[in-house]
Formats: structure tokens, sequence, C-alpha cells
């Protein structure tokens, strides 16, 4: 009887790890504060600049930035870092105050009047 739980419990530990398996596709998609097409180039080059990272695309509009990347060798956290790194906050993850001030002028998205700017040159 004994040896029928072990062999039970371990089947079911098996499963358990196999279902937490690294997807080498995953897709994520993520908000990433911007305003420009400056913003989108710096962006979407951060993201592939990351190891694992197979396809980044930053949607102006929306803030999306649409992934695929390989679980095994990267992460969301570590994809919010390098874009927070090159100056672009994303929710949990917030670019430091000196490679914020970094970016060109038209790139200030904290900045309330860059914001209302773009918003204008889109209509």
């Amino acid at each position: 009887m004994k040896k029928i739980v072990l062999i039970v419990l371990l089947i079911m530990a098996g499963i358990s790890v196999s279902a937490q398996k690294k997807k080498k596709n995953a897709k994520a998609v993520i908000k990433v504060d911007g305003v420009c097409m400056m913003c989108k180039k710096r962006i979407e080059k951060a993201a592939l600049s990351t190891k694992g990272v197979k396809y980044a695309i930053w949607n102006v509009n929306t803030h999306d930035l649409s992934l695929i990347f390989d679980e095994r060798k990267t992460n969301l956290k570590s994809i919010k870092e390098v874009v927070a790194n090159v100056g672009h906050d994303t929710k949990e993850i917030k670019a430091t105050k000196e490679v914020y001030d970094n970016l060109h002028p038209c790139c200030k998205y904290r900045d309330e009047e860059v914001r209302d700017d773009h918003k204008q040159k889109g209509k």
C-alpha cells in the first residue's frame, strides 16, 4: 500500500513539474509609456536586444508592447527592466529620473504638455 501511495505522489509531482514547463514562444502584451515614433523605435529596440525576445511591436496609440519571447531565456520582469533602462515606464518598473531626463524633449511622456501636443498632431 505504501508503494502505491508513493507511486501516485511521484506521478502527481511529475505532472505538476511538466505543467510548469517554460514556453519557447510565449506571448504577452505589456503597457509601456511613450508618445511618438522615436519612442516606438527605442522601446522596440530595447525589447529586441533582450536575449530570448523574438518579436516586439509597440503601438503608439494604445501603448501596448506585444511580445513573443522564449521563457527559457528571459521573463517579463527582465524585459520591463530593459525598457525602463532606456527611459520608458511600465506599470511595475519606472525609468530612473536620470535616464528619463536624457530622453529627447519630444519623448517626455510624463510632461502633460508634450502628451497634449502629440494628441493634437494625431488628429
